[in-house]
């Protein structure tokens, strides 16, 4: 997408691989949206600790940020022993891996980086081949994501109220995003609509990343408060919901996705109002049997009890140079601990249907459809 910094404006994507110096380039979203920074990552265990402290977050961006750290990883053994080599493969993709336990995608990705270099006859060829693919997976996800919004945009009617959770956008892939991309086509086409953003504590992506995403492309947009869609339901005020998924059962139709997607789905569903998830096709899990299998991220308390965000001297205008202070309040009780689920599971009937680059499907249909979407014959 187009970003605007300093009054210029180009095209970014969110992971990008420099080759010469062997680092995956990231932007870093943690300081979103106040200031614009892309840093580097100089070896596979500084990208997965960028995965894991979410500079880098979202279904897609990590798993190209996977596809490019076992890329990286693997670019920077030396010798020609391929048994050592292969168990040098394996450290990096476990040390990834464990990086984000509940997305699927990061998996997805390495495993088919690691299929393509298979085919290579000397570690050196292997080399090549894992970045080939790598840079094959990132271009193939914002391709898919562009699919996405060319089959949802029609659901978007102009005059429309949108309501998205957290931040399935752009930055949350290599480009486009997922619940985003038809929201982006429609307004490409000239269509005029309003879309909620969920605020998505505790680390308020939508409030920093969505918000700042929709502004950057000039999309009508307001930042709600995640306890003030109920109210908004209640007033008809919400025609359409689009979120997206870090993991979606091939079998079952269920969907992980960030903390609060049930609340509202259960919400939409109350309201009879169309509650829709977008995703690529590797967010697709096709052996799990039961969304209670899926693990859930817990996350550090200190994320609920504060708040993140920058401190600013009211008289003097942050700068490229001279940024805003990023700073950590404390906002809960002193003395108080706290409990962070990073997802919850969404069940197949409060969903009214995935769209996917394949088209939209209902939750169901999905193990019927398998072939078209990329699933075991």
């Amino acid at each position: 997408m187009n970003v605007t910094v300093s009054g210029k404006t180009r095209h970014y994507r969110t992971v990008t691989f420099d080759g010469r110096a062997n680092c995956v380039q990231l932007i870093e979203q943690r300081l979103l949206p106040h200031e614009f920074k892309i840093v580097s990552t100089p070896d596979f265990r500084a990208t997965a600790a960028a995965i894991r402290d979410m500079i880098v977050r979202g279904a897609g961006a990590i798993g190209a940020t996977a596809a490019y750290g076992l890329a990286q990883g693997a670019r920077a053994f030396r010798g020609k022993n391929p048994d050592a080599f292969a168990k040098h493969v394996e450290v990096v993709l476990e040390a990834i891996k464990a990086a984000r336990p509940t997305a699927v995608d990061p998996v997805n990705a390495m495993l088919q980086v690691r299929t393509h270099m298979q085919a290579g006859t000397s570690v050196e060829e292997q080399q090549a081949l894992a970045l080939a693919a790598a840079e094959e997976f990132a271009h193939e996800d914002a391709a898919q994501c562009h699919a996405i919004g060319q089959h949802g945009a029609r659901l978007i009617r102009a005059g429309a109220k949108v309501l998205t959770h957290c931040n399935a956008g752009w930055l949350a892939f290599v480009d486009v995003g997922s619940a985003t991309a038809p929201m982006y086509a429609a307004h490409a086409a000239g269509r005029k609509f309003h879309v909620f953003c969920d605020e998505t504590r505790p680390r308020s992506q939508g409030a920093t990343l969505t918000a700042w995403e929709l502004a950057q492309q000039g999309i009508s947009h307001q930042v709600i408060a995640d306890n003030a869609a109920g109210l908004l339901f209640s007033r008809n005020e919400i025609d359409l919901v689009i979120v997206g998924s870090d993991r979606t059962l091939g079998r079952t139709g269920e969907v992980a996705n960030k903390i609060g997607t049930y609340t509202k789905a259960v919400l939409a569903k109350r309201h009879g109002v169309p509650f829709y998830v977008a995703i690529p096709l590797l967010t697709i899990d096709w052996e799990m049997r039961s969304g209670r299998s899926i693990p859930i991220e817990e996350r550090d308390g200190s994320e609920v009890l504060g708040a993140w965000g920058v401190i600013m001297d009211p008289k003097a205008k942050a700068t490229r140079a001279r940024p805003a202070r990023r700073a950590y309040v404390r906002v809960a009780n002193p003395t108080s601990l706290a409990f962070n689920p990073g997802f919850d599971v969404t069940p197949p009937e409060l969903i009214t249907g995935i769209i996917t680059p394949a088209g939209i499907f209902k939750p169901g249909e999905l193990w019927k459809r398998r072939g078209v979407l990329g699933g075991p014959r």
